[in-house]
């Protein structure tokens, strides 16, 4: 039995490893051993990260899959859940998380009746928590779609302002003849936002005196 921990932030600006000391402690106190940490930088709301599903196909039948809490692993629709679900119910995978004390369980050894007892509660809490997680997903991007609409009725809200000095060097590693893979690298911009300074570029040109 392999215990492989899932690490996962939203994005590449948040720490994805904050939770490495409390998943390394756990298994210390249990007396297993991490034999592999996968960390990734996608939302949980998507069904499509690499990292987990690297580890999903790493593992063999009872292994056991570590996570802090299961909003981690999931905030997922129910269709894409259930497809996950089955990824790793057909690879016989246990999940271990943090946050649901019913799991901790699965990481000790037990006669066949036991273990079957709690892989039973425990598919159901899973369930219930990651359906928790997804209406705290959409109750979160219900509240921020309100509140910038407030803003912007009242003229409070300008959007995010414009980093100047990085899209002047981007546009003039576009005018350098740059390719777009090398001002991505370079920069950390999105694909988006060169498009956009592409075009604008090529309306400056065609219209100098146009403001971009």
């Amino acid at each position: 039995m392999f215990v492989r921990a899932y690490l996962r932030a939203s994005t590449s600006q948040q720490d994805a490893t904050r939770a490495r000391g409390a998943l390394d402690a756990f298994a210390a106190e249990r007396g297993l051993r991490i034999a592999a940490r996968y960390v990734e930088h996608e939302s949980g709301a998507r069904l499509d990260r690499p990292e987990l599903f690297r580890l999903i196909d790493d593992c063999d039948p009872g292994d056991i899959l570590l996570v802090e809490q299961v909003d981690r692993l999931s905030r997922l629709t129910s269709p894409d859940w259930i497809k996950l679900r089955n990824e790793i119910d057909a690879k016989q995978i246990r999940i271990v998380a943090l946050d649901l004390p019913t799991s901790w369980n699965l990481a000790a050894p037990s006669d066949e009746f036991t273990a079957r007892m709690f892989s039973a509660v425990n598919s159901m809490m899973l369930d219930v928590l990651a359906a928790v997680a997804r209406k705290d997903y959409e109750d979160r991007r219900r509240r921020q779609s309100e509140g910038m609409a407030r803003a912007k009725e009242t003229g409070v809200y300008t959007g995010r302002p414009e980093n100047k000095a990085r899209n002047a060097a981007i546009a003039a590693m576009l005018g350098d003849g740059r390719s777009w893979r090398q001002i991505i690298s370079a920069t950390g911009c999105s694909r988006t936002l060169l498009a956009k300074i592409s075009r604008q570029m090529r309306g400056i040109r065609t219209n100098p005196g146009e403001a971009p």
